[in-house]
């Protein structure tokens, strides 16, 4: 795939892995050091998704669980963000442009989400303000298979 500045890169596939754990299926767990995300199956099975994640300083750690879900969610920048982007809008709409994409789970009362890149050449990387992007595509499947009250472990 070519980005809008003639980059080429290789999206990374989601794929069925084993997957063994306790977990109840429809937990997500997010290993940020590997820069994948794992939607559990049952029966040692999980879809392994590759994510972005935050930049150094601005990961973390924990328990959450869905909270909400959007498509084309709109989004506005937190006073941190804009702190170190000043120049960035107030508010976007839902929609192509959107840094959010075309998906995003809300988790708990947190300001994080899970949530689509329009900039998916950085999947892999640690470039969010905490957030884990997904490319748009792989956050629609995830998206679909994902329950609101769905538990989100996110571990280093």
């Amino acid at each position: 795939m070519r980005t809008p500045f003639g980059i080429v890169y290789s999206r990374i596939p989601n794929e069925a892995v084993d997957f063994p754990s306790k977990h109840r299926p429809g937990t997500i767990v997010i290993e940020t050091n590997q820069r994948r995300l794992y939607y559990v199956l049952g029966n040692g099975k999980a879809i392994r998704y590759g994510i972005a994640v935050g930049m150094e300083g601005y990961g973390w750690t924990g328990v959450s669980s869905v909270s909400a879900k959007r498509e084309w969610p709109d989004w506005s920048p937190t006073p941190n963000i804009l702190a170190r982007f000043p120049n960035l809008p107030r508010h976007m709409e839902g929609g192509q442009d959107n840094p959010l994409g075309a998906r995003a789970l809300y988790l708990g009362g947190t300001l994080y989400r899970i949530h689509g890149t329009n900039e998916p050449w950085k999947i892999g990387a640690g470039v969010s303000s905490g957030c884990i992007r997904m490319s748009n595509e792989d956050v629609m499947d995830l998206y679909d298979r994902t329950k609101i009250g769905a538990t989100v472990i996110v571990q280093p």
